[in-house]
């Protein structure tokens, strides 16, 4: 079965395009080190909780929304590699980790074996 890298972090509204941008030059570099997908999701209908939510896991202040994306690698070990050389890619190392679109700080993120696929 495949492995799957999840993400959720909060995007301010006004970075939108430029998230976009910044999420399809990585999704080129994540695919040519063996991911079989990378998806990217704006929020369109994300509740805030009174106990728990995506807005409040990653403290989303006013004027953000919640990005949710996950990447689909072949393997466990797929994804190890994968991850290692996209992060060594000369494309990634190029970005200025200061200037990102959002607060990488509250970004969430994990590794998962996937159970269910139809």
């Amino acid at each position: 079965m495949s492995y799957v890298d999840g993400y959720v972090l909060a995007v301010p509204t006004k970075n939108k395009e430029r998230y976009i941008q910044l999420a399809e030059e990585a999704a080129v570099v994540f695919k040519d080190h063996g991911a079989l997908a990378v998806v990217e999701n704006w929020a369109d209908d994300v509740p805030e909780g009174k106990i728990t939510s995506l807005p409040m896991s990653v403290k989303c202040e006013e004027g953000e929304e919640v990005v949710f994306s996950w990447i689909v690698w072949p393997s466990r070990e797929a994804r190890d590699s994968g991850n290692q050389a996209a992060m060594e890619d000369s494309r990634l190392k190029a970005w200025d980790l200061k200037q990102m679109p959002f607060d990488s700080k509250r970004m969430i993120f994990g590794g998962f074996k996937t159970i269910v696929n139809y």
